[in-house]
């Protein structure tokens, strides 16, 4: 029975991956090598120990681990996220991979590549593995260090690269070549589709989850975000793309919600538990014999890319203005190989662009990589100020004014009126644009989608290409009327600014203004003949088009402008909602000082945390270790400077300032679980009468003075007395002997109450 096999395969591969996390854990090693050395050791090429051998069951395992572990990755990423990372991040980003695909081109002769394996061996290391980048940082307590969150924000936008070097391999495999390779055409259509499912996403996922907050469960939630987390990955594979770049899309759709915080947290075990299932396939995938054999191989393109990843990072950072200190030493931080690389490697294999041994080498990588990261981590300190202490005079001193030239163009930049004014008009365009161009360009797959459910007549064959085509430009006829618009606006103001000046300014900027709306409806026209579809069955859709476009423009002219603004609206709202978290992308409140010799780090406490339910106050952290509580994130919500009544809970994140020694000894303190169980009554909590005996000592004394609560942990529900009742009655209320108290509470508390009136 297969549905069988693979609920057995499925359980071998949930508890070796247990097992050997455990193990990775006690003996310091990071999880994901464990998973792929124990998927290597129970797969189908290690006989006797072959716990798992079928090769499609196997194949299934690894597409539904990546597709959790895509959306878990998507979900640390969002527009908000990439707006704060800023423009220097990104360009740094961009240099450090385009450097190490170069470096890794010109070395991949040494190891034997030549052709496509080359390809693919450069685009297996310009991403590094966030997973491991994190887990590192944290553990060596560099997560709020700048340098620190310089690499996590150079990791996180390599995630984005990782998702276009999909895009552009995928179109070389199925091109057959670099030669063939259309590397505009496909970004484009990348972008377009990009744009289509997350204008959508957005604009519908939230609604949808907040109609969900209003009147559905948990639960219910829960199943409708995995319903759409593997939908968008079937929408995306529908569309020529990997099921990864679903995932992805929807994670980074989620983030932008409010909901984000309860999402992640009802996911965490089972993003945890798929992911362990994607690394373990991974490995079992590999055949130890060709790793042997590999060995030389793998060594020497672990050489290449620990080389090419720090020097890339270091430059790159260099480029955005950073002092070579902090560059190299983020540069050293960058170098694990991970998830996205053993994508890359299956893709190639899959399509037969690369041998079976490319998988191999991959996941050798990765092991190497991840075994060298933590001690490159913990020594990028000193080896940073070695080099910068190295440098040349003349090298520095032109690095010093390669930033002074950055600040003054940010300065240019910042007082330029038109780039302040047009900034937000020309990334509206390019967005609309891109919405546009996917609408028409997946066009034929959404049609295939809705073509069942639209109604068909044996008179007239093509009225559901009719009906589907005119909602399609109905549709886009709103960004397509607020594209003119801002170029309107835009032509308006260039025109101004030009001729501002100019003795003739009041028959030229007209003149300027007609000649630029001119000019730009000509590229519109030759950008829509570019992607409307005008062949086969749809040859008389630019006639239809043109048709449709006028009498919308007639009817629903004010209607499209007004239903366009509501949309802008609610996505920049969506966009500009604050984010009260502290993460190792993002400059928290509070930043450490070197030179007071300070470290700023966070921990998490476990569900069995030994001071759980306990307040700072009781800890006494600062007496007992001299540790400060910068902050504490429970469910999303930061809160800065917390007072000393504060209640830490389960799972809440702390973020501690002190020095190196005092921040491990509160971590260790904070995160130790003995498992001494908390008693909890919660689903005994009843309410029961009690009726106040003579000579109890409670009689003409205020509820406040009682303290039933304090005393017995119980609250009054109301009080009965002659038949009158007082419903939630209040602090200041007096109780006398023979009223009947209705209290709310456990058996227990109920009974010791009880027993105290009968003393």
């Amino acid at each position: 029975m297969t549905g069988i096999d693979f609920i057995q395969d499925l359980a071998i591969v949930m508890l070796v991956a247990g097992l050997v996390g455990w193990l990775c854990h006690r003996v310091g090693l990071s999880v994901i090598v464990g998973f792929l050395a124990a998927g290597m050791v129970i797969g189908p090429f290690t006989p006797p120990f072959s716990l798992v051998t079928d090769p499609g069951r196997i194949e299934t395992l690894a597409q539904v681990g990546l597709v959790f572990l895509m959306f878990s990755i998507g979900m640390k990423l969002s527009l908000r996220k990439l707006r704060r990372l800023g423009l220097s991040l990104l360009v740094a980003t961009f240099v450090t991979a385009l450097i190490v695909y170069n470096l890794s081109r010109l070395g991949s002769p040494l190891l034997g590549f030549s052709g496509m394996p080359a390809v693919f061996f450069g685009a297996m290391i310009i991403v590094s593995s966030s997973a491991i980048i994190s887990k590192v940082l944290q553990e060596t307590g560099l997560t709020h260090e700048k340098s620190g969150q310089m690499a996590m924000g150079i990791t996180v936008l390599e995630d984005v690269v990782a998702v276009i070097s999909l895009a552009l391999l995928n179109s070389v495999v199925l091109l057959g070549g670099m030669g063939e390779a259309k590397v505009g055409e496909t970004l484009g259509l990348l972008s377009a589709f990009v744009a289509l499912a997350g204008i959508i996403g957005l604009l519908a996922v939230p609604w949808l989850l907040r109609k969900l907050g209003e009147s559905a469960s948990e639960e219910l939630q829960t199943l409708m975000v995995a319903g759409l987390m593997l939908g968008l990955a079937l929408t995306a594979q529908k569309a020529g793309y990997s099921l990864a770049m679903g995932a992805f899309i929807l994670g980074s759709i989620i983030a932008e919600t409010p909901q984000r915080a309860q999402i992640d947290r009802v996911f965490e075990g089972a993003r945890d538990m798929f992911s362990a299932v994607f690394f373990v396939s991974i490995g079992m995938q590999i055949d130890i014999k060709l790793l042997g054999q590999s060995w030389l191989l793998v060594l020497g393109a672990s050489a290449v890319a620990l080389v090419a990843r720090i020097l890339g990072g270091t430059i790159g950072m260099l480029t955005t203005g950073v002092k070579l200190g902090d560059a190299s030493r983020v540069g050293l931080m960058i170098t694990p190989i991970g998830e996205f690389s053993f994508i890359i490697a299956q893709l190639g294999v899959a399509a037969g662009a690369v041998t079976e041994s490319f998988r191999a080498v991959a996941v050798g990588l990765s092991l190497v990589t991840a075994l060298a990261s933590p001690w490159l981590t913990r020594r990028s300190g000193p080896i940073s100020e070695w080099i910068a202490q190295k440098q040349p005079a003349w090298f520095e001193s032109m690095l010093g004014n390669y930033g002074k030239l950055l600040e003054r163009l940010q300065q240019l930049q910042k007082r330029s009126v038109l780039w302040q004014l047009s900034r937000k008009r020309v990334i509206q365009i390019s967005l609309e644009m891109l919405l546009v161009t996917g609408l028409f360009v997946f066009s034929s797959q959404m049609f295939s989608l809705v073509q069942d459910y639209l109604p068909v007549n044996g008179s007239f064959p093509r009225g559901a290409e009719l009906i589907f085509w005119s909602g399609l430009v109905l549709v886009a006829l709103a960004p397509l009327i607020a594209i003119w618009r801002n170029i309107s606006a835009l032509s308006m103001m260039v025109a101004q600014v030009s001729t501002q000046g100019h003795p003739k300014s009041a028959k030229l900027a007209p003149m300027v203004e007609t000649g630029l709306k001119f000019a730009a409806s000509l590229v519109l026209l030759l950008w829509l003949n570019a992607i409307l579809p005008i062949s086969g069955a749809a040859r008389w859709l630019p006639a239809a088009v043109l048709l449709v476009i006028a009498l919308g423009i007639v009817l629903l002219r004010r209607k499209l402008v007004y239903w366009h603004s509501m949309m802008e609206v609610e996505l920049q709202e969506m966009l500009t909602q604050g984010d009260q978290k502290f993460t190792g992308t993002t400059a928290p409140w509070m930043a450490p000082h070197s030179e007071w010799k300070l470290a700023l780090s966070d921990c998490v406490l476990p569900d069995l945390a030994d001071c759980r339910g306990r307040t700072l106050g009781e800890l006494a952290l600062r007496t007992r270790f001299g540790c400060t509580v910068a902050g504490v994130e429970r469910q999303g919500v930061m809160v800065g400077n917390p007072v000393g009544d504060m209640v830490l809970y389960p799972r809440d994140k702390v973020l501690l300032l002190g020095d190196p020694g005092q921040v491990a000894a509160v971590r260790e303190f904070l995160q130790r679980a003995s498992g001494a169980p908390v008693p909890s009554n919660f689903d005994e909590v009843r309410m029961e009468s009690v009726e106040l005996p003579p000579g109890c000592g409670l009689h003409d004394r205020t509820l406040a003075e009682v303290g039933l609560g304090k005393a017995f942990g119980l609250q009054v529900a109301g009080i009965n007395r002659g038949g009158r009742r007082i419903l939630n009655p209040r602090g200041e209320e007096k109780i006398f002997t023979g009223d009947g108290m209705l209290v709310l509470g456990s058996p227990d508390q109920i009974a010791a109450f009880k027993g105290s009136l009968r003393k």
